[in-house]
């Protein structure tokens, strides 16, 4: 859908029209541009003529809606005003924080440095927590109208229907990857007719580590792209790591915090493998999605190959077992 036009747009976004966007909106760069680590979108930190750098982010054409993105911009800014660290997209000249130029989309942000959390200290844990706590308090209190929830068939369905008929999985595994992600969808659903009705709430989306960056201060939280409704244990789930004692541990610690603030629905414990199964299968499709863009290929080489999707189909059988175990406590 979006490929052929994707591809274009960014192929044409160069240094100077980056620098030239940025101007119009009264904002001069003096000519240091840094490209950083994003695929999705195209994010330059650009050297100021005054002050200090400001990251410059340029929207993939047509994954999002103009309200989507300032549906994002607009949940950020509720974070900011009850005093949550997060990086809020500037109000520029025209008060508008979306701004167009030869047809790119693009947003420029204070640059905020960090290092990565230390996620085996309890105490960052529990710091982690209560931030995350905050922001759900906000995220519960209206629904998105503009931006997509993260539910079984966006994140799983959709995803493999479209794999499936687009001739990326090599024919001799073809049947197998099939057979095992249906069962791993299988197995998704049992879990989410485990937890009951979950409650759905404006998330971060993608609250991993490297969205999380920390200074002395404490922790901020960057790059809400992939905001979207879903439930809680989606912001949570992905700070876990190790063996299954490990998780229990580090879960406790971030429930210590979160729930000062929020309260912790516990039947979501049953989604923690079930979302992780989700995002497997999502990131393979994501992956094909964005085949046709040179950045790909580039920066994954090893995608679509006969190894890559055997791996995938193994993941997939692992998930399929731990999705049956207990969940991390007796509820």
């Amino acid at each position: 859908m979006t490929d052929s036009t994707t591809v274009f747009n960014f192929a044409g976004l160069s240094p100077d029209t980056v620098l030239d966007a940025l101007d119009s909106v009264g904002l001069y760069g003096d000519g240091r541009l840094l490209a950083l680590n994003s695929y999705e979108n195209r994010v330059y930190q650009v050297g100021m003529e005054e002050g200090p750098p400001l990251v410059a982010k340029f929207y993939r054409p047509q994954r999002w809606s103009d309200a989507a993105i300032l549906e994002e911009h607009a949940f950020v800014n509720e974070l900011v005003e009850q005093e949550i660290p997060v990086v809020p997209a500037m109000q520029l000249t025209n008060g508008r924080s979306l701004q167009e130029f030869q047809g790119f989309r693009f947003s420029a942000f204070t640059r905020h440095g960090g290092r990565a959390p230390e996620l085996d200290n309890p105490d960052t844990l529990e710091w982690l927590g209560r931030f995350i706590g905050r922001i759900h308090a906000v995220g519960m209190q209206r629904p998105f109208e503009h931006r997509p929830a993260l539910n079984i068939a966006t994140f799983g369905e959709e995803p493999r229907d479209y794999l499936l008929a687009n001739d990326f999985i090599p024919m001799d595994v073809l049947s197998s990857y099939k057979s095992t992600v249906d069962l791993a969808l299988d197995g998704v659903r049992r879990c989410f007719d485990r937890a009951g009705d979950i409650k759905q709430l404006r998330l971060h989306g993608d609250c991993h580590v490297g969205n999380v960056l920390w200074t002395d201060a404490g922790p901020h939280f960057v790059d809400f792209d992939d905001s979207r409704s879903g439930p809680a244990i989606q912001d949570l789930w992905m700070l876990l790591s190790g063996e299954r004692g490990d998780m229990v541990r580090q879960l406790s610690d971030l429930l210590a915090g979160y729930e000062s603030f929020c309260e912790f629905e516990q039947r979501e414990l049953y989604l923690i493998e079930a979302l992780r199964t989700l995002r497997l299968i999502h990131y393979s499709a994501w992956l094909a999605r964005r085949w046709e863009d040179p950045a790909f290929p580039q920066a994954f080489p090893w995608f679509n190959t006969q190894r890559y999707w055997q791996d995938r189909i193994l993941e997939l059988r692992e998930q399929i077992a731990l999705m049956d175990e207990p969940p991390l406590w007796p509820l």
